[in-house]
């Protein structure tokens, strides 16, 4: 923490001096409560400034290329602490603000949800519970619509509230109901749901038909009474587009599926990091709670 406020000091005597503004550094240091002896010991034993500062840069351009240009300061300062670095998110927005480098931001969308059914029928089991104890106890799903040149195209997902992940996907060219089918189908012969499940969407026409209830009769689910109680689905559409397909003028259905092929396969589950899921991917969350499930049960035996 104190050679987070040495480069602090640094960083703004340098911009001061620049500026042709006077800056009084012990003035800075007493302010903040370190030592000017301290300081200028940590002057002669670390590398040159400069030097160390486009070491730094070098990094974060590194961790910014390898999250696909997505990362912005607090998710770059976390990578950058956990390889050793000591450094404040405000250096890291600074310097990232100095490469022109930030991360990426939404646009709007057009609404998805056809004839939502506001029965009181429709019961709101989740309330905006959205951390559950363990994977496989509440899955959300939800539809958004893609751009591409040929047209709308349409995809259904599935998340685990639990790791955030996104545990079954569908693209499609309508909005058909078999689409949200299709996805239920392939996630049920994926995990293990022989514990009560809970699964959560809008009221949509899709998720209130005969086939939908069907199929997940087996299921408790729950139905969304306004748009923040699907907010965990509806975010992750929001990021997908935000972070890489708004980043592309997508021809057709399979140019789209190829983008999200590659978006949520080799990043978002297992690579990006999650300030939910104390800022490991999806795919390290939910095993490490596995490992320490069986670790409890080594004991136990």
């Amino acid at each position: 923490m104190t050679e987070a406020i040495y480069l602090e000091v640094t960083e703004m005597a340098e911009t001061a001096h620049k500026a042709k503004r006077r800056v009084s550094v012990s003035g800075m240091l007493k302010h903040l409560g370190v030592s000017r002896s301290g300081y200028h010991t940590w002057l002669k034993r670390v590398p040159s400034y400069k030097k160390r500062r486009e070491a730094v840069k070098t990094k974060i351009q590194d961790i910014y290329d390898e999250s696909k240009q997505n990362y912005g300061a607090p998710k770059i300062t976390k990578e950058l602490r956990e390889s050793g670095e000591i450094i404040s998110e405000r250096t890291v927005g600074k310097y990232m603000k100095q490469m022109g480098i930030k991360a990426q931001w939404v646009k709007p969308w057009p609404i998805t949800t056809k004839d939502s059914d506001f029965s009181s029928e429709l019961k709101n089991i989740l309330d905006e519970q959205f951390n559950p104890e363990r994977p496989n106890a509440v899955w959300c799903s939800d539809i958004t619509y893609i751009w591409t040149i040929d047209g709308y195209v349409y995809l259904t997902s599935i998340m685990d509230l639990y790791s955030r992940k996104i545990i079954a996907w569908t693209l499609s060219k309508t909005l058909e109901v078999s689409c949200v089918i299709e996805t239920i189908k392939k996630q049920k012969a994926r995990r293990n749901i022989d514990e009560p499940l809970i699964l959560h969407s809008d009221r949509g026409s899709q998720y209130v038909s005969k086939e939908y209830k069907r199929v997940t009769a087996a299921m408790q689910c729950s139905y969304s009474a306004y748009p923040l109680d699907n907010a965990c689905i509806e975010s992750f559409h929001s990021l997908i587009k935000r972070e890489w397909l708004n980043r592309f003028k997508i021809r057709d259905y399979n140019h789209a599926y190829r983008l999200i092929f590659e978006y949520l396969e080799a990043f978002y589950n297992t690579k990006r990091i999650h300030s939910h899921c104390d800022y490991m991917s999806p795919n390290d969350y939910e095993e490490l709670y596995h490992r320490l499930q069986q670790g409890e049960l080594q004991m136990a035996g």
